[in-house]
């Protein structure tokens, strides 16, 4: 397993319905902040793949609300990946 560093951008038409099944999917390691017309995440995670960690979130998100949008960079070991709802966007190094 390995731990990323999560920040990440959420719209969605109903934000103040997200924030449950955030905190749940965040536990006690997130942070999360209205931003305007977004909910702004900092989180640190536990996984195999910024892939799968993206998916599980969004698919929790939703369940909740179809239509919502993410914006997500998972950083990890120097790397960065980010991704925009299920598709990847582009990778870096530190």
């Amino acid at each position: 397993m390995t731990t990323f560093r999560l920040s990440a951008r959420i719209a969605s038409a109903n934000l103040e319905l997200l924030r449950g099944p955030l905190r749940e999917h965040l536990g006690s390691n997130g942070r999360i902040t209205l931003d305007g017309e977004e909910l702004r995440v900092e989180a640190q995670l536990e996984g195999s793949s910024a892939r799968e960690l993206n998916r599980a979130l969004l698919s929790a998100l939703r369940r909740v609300e179809k239509r919502t949008r993410l914006r997500a960079e998972w950083t990890a070991e120097g790397v960065t990946e980010r991704f925009f709802d299920y598709v990847p966007k582009g990778r870096s190094s530190a």
